[in-house]
């Protein structure tokens, strides 16, 4: 264990950011180059080695975080990689993307500052490749059966990575021309830098997952013939329907959704584009959305050198504490500052978001192009506007960043596998992960397979748009399903249901 009286002696110490104006003058990630050991070290001596740790429960993948916080603070590293790996495919992506329910759900928040559980994962992740902990891990025998993944996002990726090493042949079909899905062109390389997804695609395809770029199931391929080819097929297609802002004006130019913006600017950096056809550069931005798709566009929108940038949040501001609805271990909905928003704050002096705001009207001059949003203060139960608090602010570029409605309808792959809707607007499945076809919902027995057998569904396509941890956690689950499926019977691990929820009161 660590030191038992470590979290009495040290205050909570998270790894400090570089400057806000040095990294306003790159895209690399706001930690490049900070020195994390020894403090990482010393920060998770802190962890108190709990009898009952609640930070399994407000992880969904169930990390063993008390087992590597105790091996981090001795400098065991190799220690540490095995503990993480056992529970999590890719702790370089959740140590940079995820927000740390786990840290909500320390015990140490009760009364004082949590364990600075998200730095001392990514000092761990950055340290597993530094000594060349992750090699590959192909499998020992094939099992001659063979996995279609549909999707190659965290969910698809933490699917075939656990088939592949059971011993499945999978091949991977993305219908981008790179592999990665939203990590690829939804994150931008100042929170987490392509080199590390990069990295972690070569050690799959040196496992043997095969990887078809630039192939559009339900399109270029058709989604039943898919099924004929392969003993299985899991969908992690993700929740990618855009929600749209019904207003007067929507028509107008320079209007556009948040994730159409993020992916020009990623693509920047891949070299596809010399500058983004999309860019804020010289603009007054205006991000409607609070969520962090929203935080994402405000960090790129102040590295293109937009004139200035507002992001627009409906919700009311969230306190400084708990509220008495949200008790420990949930994740409470607090008053949070993302890197962004540091960033904006210190370039405008002020807090870049306005909270409790409704878009009424998009306004434009006489050439069709925005020019201003006309807004008004709403009411926090209902979200009224309030009478007489319109007003009007500048706009030339508007960023749609209003969330997800679930996977996209009316595609091909959506008719061709019969995949129904359950009521949240998801693609239906059953408590195995197993798609919930037309022709089973018709069935008088649902229990009975009458539709296509082998078709599961991961991630955000059956779960809504959610965190790189579930997603993750869905494409191990949906894996063991898989697996049972083909085997019989299955080995690998299932961290979550298809009816599982965060933590609520």
């Amino acid at each position: 264990m660590t030191d038992p009286h470590g979290f009495l002696r040290v205050p909570r110490r998270p790894v400090p950011a570089r400057p806000v104006e040095e990294r306003l003058g790159d895209w690399n990630e706001v930690y490049a180059g900070q020195a994390q050991l020894p403090l990482v070290s010393e920060q998770a001596g802190r962890c108190m080695d709990c009898g009952i740790p609640f930070c399994h429960s407000g992880c969904p993948l169930g990390n063993l975080i008390p087992e590597w916080n105790a091996y981090a603070a001795k400098d065991d590293w190799w220690a540490a990689a095995e503990r993480l790996h056992a529970t999590n495919n890719f702790p370089e992506f959740t140590g940079r993307l995820c927000p740390a329910p786990c840290e909500d759900a320390c015990v140490l928040t009760i009364n004082a500052d949590p364990v600075t559980i998200k730095n001392v994962e990514q000092a761990i992740a950055d340290e597993i490749w530094a000594r060349g902990y992750a090699p590959p891990r192909p499998p020992e025998r094939l099992s001659g059966k063979t996995v279609a993944v549909i999707g190659s996002g965290p969910a698809g990726l933490a699917a075939a990575q656990q088939l592949t090493r059971i011993g499945h042949t999978v091949a991977v079909y993305e219908r981008a021309d790179r592999v990665g899905g939203l990590l690829r062109y939804g994150i931008p390389a100042f929170k987490m830098e392509k080199q590390h997804l990069n990295r972690r695609i070569e050690q799959m395809r040196s496992e043997g997952t095969k990887f078809r770029t630039g192939v559009d199931v339900g399109s270029d391929l058709d989604a039943v013939e898919l099924t004929r080819r392969h003993d299985a097929v899991v969908v992690a297609v993700g929740a990618r329907g855009q929600r749209e802002l019904p207003v007067p004006g929507r028509e107008l130019h320079g209007i556009h959704q948040a994730m159409d913006y993020l992916t020009f600017a990623n693509r920047v950096r891949e070299g596809d584009y010399v500058s983004s056809p999309v860019t804020a550069e010289g603009k007054h931005v205006v991000i409607i959305g609070g969520g962090d798709t929203g935080s994402d566009c405000l960090g790129t929108a102040l590295r293109q050198g937009a004139t200035s940038v507002v992001q627009l949040d409906i919700n009311p501001e969230p306190g400084g504490v708990r509220r008495d609805t949200e008790p420990w271990p949930m994740y409470p909905k607090v008053y949070r500052i993302s890197h962004a928003h540091e960033e904006g704050r210190e370039r405008e002096g002020t807090d870049p978001r306005i909270f409790s705001s409704a878009t009424l009207r998009l306004e434009g001059d006489r050439y069709g192009h925005v020019r201003g949003i006309r807004l008004a203060e709403v009411e926090p139960e209902d979200r009224r506007p309030r009478p007489d608090t319109e007003h009007v602010i500048s706009a030339d570029l508007v960023l749609l960043a209003l969330g997800f409605y679930g996977p996209e309808r009316g595609t091909g792959l959506m008719r061709q596998l019969a995949l129904t809707l359950d009521d949240r607007g998801n693609f239906a499945r059953d408590a195995d992960f197993t798609a919930e076809t037309a022709e089973r919902a018709r069935s008088p027995e649902r229990t009975v397979r009458t539709g296509m057998d082998g078709l599961f569904i991961a991630g955000d396509a059956g779960r809504g748009q959610s965190l790189v941890v579930w997603a993750i956690a869905e494409g191990r689950s949906a894996a063991a399903a898989a697996d049972r499926y083909l085997s019989g019977s299955t080995e690998l691990p299932a961290p979550v249901a298809p009816s599982d929820r965060p933590l609520v009161a």
